[in-house]
């Protein structure tokens, strides 16, 4: 079953996002079970929502991949993070990134 991932991380800026998401790549070499991402900032906050195949996929990615590339740019604290099994997904012929 899908799962959808919540996430908020105070304090992270839109400089340490991109810069993470250069070094991350997961655009460019996307993970495995990584279906969907969106992220936005709102106030001081950075607030991201994806949708994975299962738990375990997105855990390997924080593990294996965002970790270390959150170590490299030097990124302090914490995201809060909640899990949900996904009940319907559609998204009818989306491409493009805002960025």
């Amino acid at each position: 079953m899908p799962t959808v991932m919540r996430m908020r991380w105070s304090g992270l800026t839109p400089d340490q996002y991109e810069e993470a998401r250069q070094i991350v790549n997961w655009e460019g070499d996307t993970p495995n079970g990584a279906r969907f991402h969106i992220a936005w900032f709102e106030g001081n906050d950075l607030r991201v929502v994806d949708l994975w195949d299962s738990p375990e996929d997105f855990q390997a990615f924080v593990n294996d991949r965002l970790n270390p590339g959150v170590q490299q740019v030097g990124i302090e604290g914490e995201p809060e993070v909640e899990m949900s099994d996904a009940h319907a997904v559609f998204a009818p012929a989306y491409e493009g990134s805002a960025a």
